[in-house]
């Protein structure tokens, strides 16, 4: 599934609008809906590579859990067998 391994978010369907017309203010007769179309809002994911139960796991996680510091990032491979040595 496309969604962040941490905060679960994922993309949801929303409406664009096309409007028609001047609005009332600018001495028209009013703004109309002319159609609704479907369309999605999808989430900024990033493939990282985390530190998940203890092990290194490559995951999608949002960009706004890579900046809030919510998805640890595993240390580089020669890091980890240098801390393993």
């Amino acid at each position: 599934m496309y969604e962040c391994i941490i905060c679960c978010k994922r993309a949801v369907v929303g409406n664009r609008i096309t409007k028609r017309g001047m609005a009332k203010k600018d001495g028209g007769v009013g703004r109309r809906n002319v159609r609704v179309n479907k369309r999605r809002f999808i989430p900024n994911l990033q493939p990282v590579t985390l530190m998940l139960k203890g092990t290194v796991q490559r995951a999608l996680v949002c960009t706004a859990c890579l900046r809030s510091g919510l998805a640890v990032k595993a240390p580089l491979r020669s890091l980890r067998r240098a801390a393993a040595a």
